[in-house]
């Protein structure tokens, strides 16, 4: 390394040398030039958006029947069918808007933005408003938002895979960024900085870049089908069908008595309008999209809607240590010099040589105006205690050697203001002893200070220093001299609210999977001040990286099954242990934050990001994304998650059971030569009432009191036959109930219009009724709290006043073909609709308990059996407590 390499300081320390673009010239180059789009938005989204609601098939079955009225005569059917097209479709737009609206809101919070000068200040942007000039400062883990060209760099090591294909890193050298046709040279949009830092100037921005130019393949991508959606499609394709066969065998019912091509096509449509479940897919769009709306004001952002379903069936929560479970606010608690016992700050006096060079050692060790908390934590003490932190890093660093994920240490060489060089390395204590010298007296008086240090739940940094007449460009020649100087331990709160959090999870029968990079030991003390279960057959077990490496498929399928805490794992290793898991049936969370966790993110059913300390990589991969970084949060979320889809299955009952009286009136009357009891007009107005009344009952329904102290449900759950055979036979009940009504009236020797009435109105009738049984499935309505909300009053009124409406109000009644019945009739009504959708409540406590309380298939994280590696080279390790 040379000169040319030297440090481009942090993000707020590079204006005095790039001054980039004026606000007043970006915005002329963005009004000339168009967005930092890397994939243009479709052109034919808002045509799209306005022909959506002739999409639906009810407009689309309207569209059928007002026609064919006209075609026999019936011109005030046709009108009416024609006038309905507006509130049917107007309530799909609306909604459908809503949704779209929240997607807007929540894809505006995870915009992506960059760090750039404008006016000689550096300000952080919406990446979409970056132009062709603009001066960028990248660091670890950012996405390359745009083409440029690099001004400055330090260790740019660039992940160029997504564009290339290359798996290997690319290494951006200076000398090679003075050629402007060298690669080397150059950044790409859309790829990833690995490690360093650099200064760049824009080169093309948008569709102009090499990724834009091949984004569309992007923007075609899909996400594979969650199990609720697979389940979800297989039911509505189902019932489509079964739709599409009923409709033949009705028109042909009516042909075959006689009956006109009109009378037919009329019988046809209504039992398609009574039949095709629509709602199903509207209902599941939008409840996601409200569902992570909430999630959203909660410091969780979805960036991935189905995960807003998946939270609630979540089984494993795996949790990065540092800064999630604990604060992330690492302060020094104590040190430990080669000659002396462990040493807290509180006892620091004057120091003598031997502390004075281990944090001399120590802050050349970090980097110079550092951003890493540890590196942070290090020069703030050292500066508390009389360093002189600013002239030690005014010296030139020569050599930044990066930071070795095996070993787990990093070493700088400097050239000092004397002409001197010195290597400061820092890292793991096992990491520095493997490549630094020390005698047998400071090793074991390191030894002890390191043990005391790890029981106390401290994270542990070792020091190495030591002159060399000059950088040699070998990383082993140059730490060839090292010896260790000392230990510095840091403390990191426990974050408040995570015992409360870890105690919900355990009720929940949520797993909590810890995984560090830390000592066995200090991970061993985090977990018992955690309350966090670490012993399998009464013995610590406390599994490490070497394990997860030296373990077969087996072997880590048992260890991934006992095993509760994980330390001096690598984040690539977080992979293995997601795939364990879900060969097991598990439905894994994963948090991660760092450019190596995005295939572990990506793996787990939820990938949870971190938002504050995050890497812009780590965040794309992510279905979740932390706004505090906290575990409770998570917590929270996946709280909110099973409400979702405790509300989604509610809602999704109400539908199977609003369904087969629609669906059987509409075949089998015509079948029995009868006239229809439902006509077009009637589907109309229950399809007007049934969209907000899904729409706005179920969605607010506030958690269940057991939410969070019973076991996660499957992921198809809600489409289950544990969740929808009482659904599918109340509709069923129901159905028999109102066409045997109808039937009654008919043999009454009323007028159609009397008999359709009684039918009509007997179904109206049991729409409050389903809305209470639905509400709460898990106990008989009488038995919970009423908790009667605004919008459930809003439906029941809704009902009420359109039962009165089309029965007593004259010009409605006309245009829906019905006439008022005998009053004393109103008792049968109400009770053939009490009668034939109450029957299912006293089976609630009694027939489904089974199927509520049943674990999910993974196995327990502490089961009785043989060892998860027994006879296995690990054994050894993970079934007793490390004591290294």
């Amino acid at each position: 390394m040379n000169e040319e390499h030297a440090d481009s300081g942090t993000r707020a320390g590079v204006t005095a040398e790039f001054c980039g673009l004026t606000e007043v010239e970006a915005r002329v180059r963005l009004e000339r030039d168009g967005p930092n789009q890397l994939v243009a938005s479709s052109t034919r989204g808002r045509l799209k958006h306005a022909l959506g609601p002739f999409a639906d098939p009810m407009v689309a079955l309207l569209l059928v029947a007002a026609p064919t009225y006209l075609l026999i005569g019936e011109t005030v059917d046709a009108v009416v069918a024609l006038v309905a097209l507006v509130p049917v479709a107007g309530v799909g737009w609306v909604l459908e808007r809503r949704a779209e609206r929240t997607l807007e809101r929540l894809s505006e919070l995870t915009a992506p933005t960059a760090s750039t000068i404008r006016d000689g200040e550096v300000k952080t942007i919406g990446a979409v408003d970056l132009v062709v000039g603009d001066v960028v400062v990248l660091q670890e883990g950012d996405v390359i938002p745009a083409d440029a060209n690099i001004c400055e760099a330090t260790q740019l090591l660039v992940d160029e895979a997504s564009l290339t294909g290359e798996s290997l890193p690319i290494d951006k050298t200076k000398e090679d960024a003075d050629k402007p046709d060298s690669d080397s040279g150059s950044v790409w949009a859309g790829t990833t900085v690995l490690t360093g830092r650099a200064t760049v100037e824009i080169t093309s921005t948008g569709p102009r870049t090499r990724y834009g130019k091949i984004g569309t393949l992007l923007a075609t991508t899909t996400n594979p089908a969650t199990p609720l959606q697979q389940a979800l499609s297989r039911l509505v394709a189902v019932l489509a069908g079964a739709a599409a066969v009923f409709c033949v065998a009705v028109m042909a019912a009516e042909l075959w008595r006689g009956n006109g091509w009109g009378e037919a096509v009329i019988a046809g449509v209504s039992l398609a309008i009574a039949a095709i479940p629509e709602e199903f897919a509207i209902v599941y769009a939008l409840y996601l999209s409200i569902g992570a709306w909430r999630l959203a004001r909660e410091d969780a952002l979805v960036r991935s809607l189905p995960g807003a379903e998946t939270l609630g069936s979540t089984t494993v929560i795996c949790t990065d240590k540092t800064g999630t479970l604990t604060e992330g606010r690492l302060s020094v608690a104590a040190t430990a010099n080669t000659t002396s016992d462990m040493t807290a700050p509180s006892d620091v006096g004057t120091l003598n040589e031997a502390d004075a060079m281990l944090l001399s050692a120590g802050v050349l060790a970090c980097e110079p105006d550092p951003f890493d908390p540890l590196d942070q934590a290090i020069t703030a003490y050292a500066g508390q205690h009389g360093i002189d932190v600013a002239s030690l890093h005014s010296a030139h660093l020569d050599t930044d050697w990066p930071f070795d994920p095996i070993d787990k240490y990093l070493t700088h060489v400097w050239r000092l203001p004397d002409g001197a060089y010195q290597v400061a390395a820092k890292g793991a204590y096992e990491g520095i002893v493997a490549h630094a010298s020390m005698s047998t007296a400071a090793q074991v008086t390191l030894d002890e200070a390191h043990a005391l240090m790890t029981e106390q739940a401290m994270r542990v940094v070792a020091v190495a220093s030591a002159r060399v007449p000059g950088p040699t460009g070998v990383r082993s020649r140059d730490e060839a001299e090292l010896e260790v100087v000392g230990l510095i331990a840091f403390n990191d709160p426990i974050r408040e609210g995570v015992d409360d959090a870890l105690a919900e999870c355990a009720a929940a029968g949520i797993r909590v999977i810890m995984i560090t990079g830390d000592h066995p030991v200090t991970a061993h003390a985090i977990a018992e001040g955690l309350g966090l279960p670490h012993q399998y057959n009464d013995r610590d077990l406390i599994a490490t990286g070497d394990d997860l490496d030296n373990a077969s498929e087996e072997q880590l399928d048992g260890l991934v099954s006992h095993a509760n805490v994980f330390a001096r794992t690598r984040p690539e290793q977080k992979h293995l242990i997601v795939e364990a898991l879900r060969r097991q049936g598990a439905v894994v969370a994963m948090t991660g934050d760092g450019v190596n966790d995005a295939p572990a993110l990506r793996a787990a059913d939820i990938g949870i990001a971190m938002g504050q300390r995050g890497t812009p990589v780590a965040r794309e991969a992510a279905t979740l994304v932390l706004l505090d970084d906290n575990f409770a949060t998570i917590v929270a979320a996946t709280r909110n998650g099973r409400q979702i889809y405790d509300n989604l299955t509610r809602a999704f009952a109400y539908l199977i059971a609003f369904h087969p009286p629609l669906l059987i009136a509409a075949l089998l009357v015509p079948i029995l030569g009868k006239p229809l009891l439902l006509l077009p007009v009637h589907l109309v107005i229950l399809e007007i009432l049934l969209h907000p009344i899904v729409s706005l009952v179920f969605q607010a329904e506030p958690a269940d009191p057991d939410v969070m102290t019973r076991p996660p449900r499957p992921a198809a759950y809600a489409l289950s036959a544990a969740a929808l055979w009482r659904p599918y036979a109340v509709g069923i009940t129901l159905a028999a109930g109102v066409t045997g009504l109808y039937l009654v009236g008919l043999d009454q020797n009323w007028s159609t219009e009397q008999a359709r009435a009684l039918g009509f109105a007997t179904l109206l009738a049991a729409q409050p009724l389903l809305l209470l049984i639905e509400r709460r499935p898990a106990a008989a309505f009488w038995r919970s709290s009423l908790n009667v909300t605004k919008e459930l009053a809003i439906a029941i009124a809704a009902v009420s006043l359109t039962t009165a409406g089309v029965l007593y109000f004259p010009p409605l009644a006309t245009i829906t073909q019905l006439e008022p019945f005998p009053a004393a009739w109103w008792t049968a009504v109400v009770a053939v609709a009490a009668v034939t959708t109450l029957w299912s409540e006293p089976l609630k406590t009694v027939v489904p308990a089974r199927m509520r309380n049943r674990r999910p298939a993974h196995k327990s994280s502490q089961p009785d059996g043989a060892s998860p590696a027994s006879g296995s080279s690990t054994a050894g390790t993970i079934n007793g407590r490390h004591d290294r």
